[in-house]
């Protein structure tokens, strides 16, 4: 049977937010690196975690173009909050990693499984469409593939959206539906601090069952339901209803290119914290003794000069041209190398962007001369 058959086949239970130990203890004893969201340096970052007490309870983030900060809340919730400028890549596809080396030394691939605690559905669908762009070909990429390889991952399905989230219009959430084990649905109310969980796989609902849920009652169900309703309503953006792949295509010597590059500062924040973006480069070194050398890669970006390096000089050398570039691949190239688009929707780019470009805004104004 399918996971997507499996979840048909089985109906969500509710746990009890001091069952939640249980369910991570359940996890760390079959092996897992517990990895979840965590305080960190003024922001909701994602780290090793022990504990439920290891979460950011209570607190949430305001985010807006070019702007991020942290607030407490009036309760306990532990997922209350947007996502933040880390995304689950950095362990999947680490920023930097060794390749190997001259002198057989092994090369830097994590043998230890991963376990992913709050994961959201844009976060989801970008696992997804990175497991195409790394494995989906002839070749796969061993390190991410041995990362990747049997990740256990709890999903969380947003009880918010924030000021630049937009993946309802890319149809990548806020309701986590495929690509978890297991997917919780965060309840505060008079029923008290609890979780509907869904089962996604037949090992979800092994761990699950140690820590002892309870079938959930149809009001659980349905309050589950009208969280998920009420934050696809509050999305703070959309991306314009068009065929955006054709729209680009057709619009690559568009005026808007020259405003955007005017802002544009070439920084490459909004590609560090795409969780798709998987731009690298790989470097030889050799040490002062000659000894052996080693090779590494580590993250890229198509926004800096060399990216685009051939001999004789860059191909893009402008603001414009490299801006275009990113914003095409990621909403119309993409596709047709691995039949999806590259943006879920998650807003990083918007808010990390020094000077609050948003991308969604720039469609649309593309899109209005049209």
């Amino acid at each position: 049977m399918s996971d997507e058959g499996y979840r048909e086949s089985t109906g969500p239970v509710v746990l009890g937010r001091e069952a939640l130990d249980g369910l991570l203890e359940a996890i760390r004893r079959r092996g897992f690196r517990l990895v979840g969201p965590v305080l960190s340096d003024g922001a909701i970052c994602y780290g090793d975690i022990s504990s439920a007490a290891d979460l950011p309870a209570g607190w949430t983030d305001e985010q807006e173009p070019a702007a991020y900060r942290l607030r407490k809340r009036d309760d306990q919730a532990l997922f209350g909050y947007n996502v933040g400028p880390q995304s689950w890549k950095k362990y999947l596809f680490p920023a930097s990693s060794r390749l190997g080396a001259a002198d057989n030394a092994a090369a830097g691939i994590r043998p230890e499984p991963l376990a992913f605690i709050g994961v959201r559905a844009c976060e989801l669908r970008a696992i997804a469409i990175q497991d195409q762009v790394f494995t989906g070909g002839r070749h796969a990429d061993p390190e991410y593939a041995a990362n990747r390889a049997g990740a256990f991952i709890v999903a969380v399905n947003c009880g918010q959206a924030g000021r630049t989230c937009f993946c309802a219009s890319m149809s990548a959430g806020p309701r986590a539906s495929a690509g978890f084990d297991l997917a919780l649905t965060e309840l505060l109310d008079s029923g008290g601090h609890r979780f509907l969980v869904e089962i996604g796989t037949p090992r979800g609902a092994e761990v699950l069952a140690a820590a002892g849920p309870a079938p959930a009652p149809p009001d659980d169900i349905a309050a589950a339901e009208a969280i998920i309703e009420r934050t696809t309503a509050a999305m703070g953006r959309s991306m314009p209803e068009a065929d955006l792949r054709d729209l680009l295509y057709d619009n690559l010597e568009h005026p808007r290119w020259d405003d955007v590059a005017a802002r544009c500062l070439a920084c490459g924040n909004c590609t560090m914290v795409c969780p798709t973006c998987f731009c690298f480069s790989v470097e030889e070194t050799s040490g002062l003794t000659a000894a052996g050398t080693e090779r590494g890669r580590s993250w890229d970006s198509c926004f800096t000069l060399d990216h685009s390096y051939i001999h004789g000089g860059p191909v893009r050398a402008s603001n414009r041209s490299r801006y275009r570039q990113w914003m095409t691949h990621k909403l119309a190239t993409w596709h047709d190398q691995f039949g999806t688009s590259g943006c879920v929707g998650c807003g990083r780019c918007i808010t990390w962007c020094p000077v609050g470009i948003d991308i969604t805004e720039e469609v649309e104004a593309i899109a209005a001369d049209t």
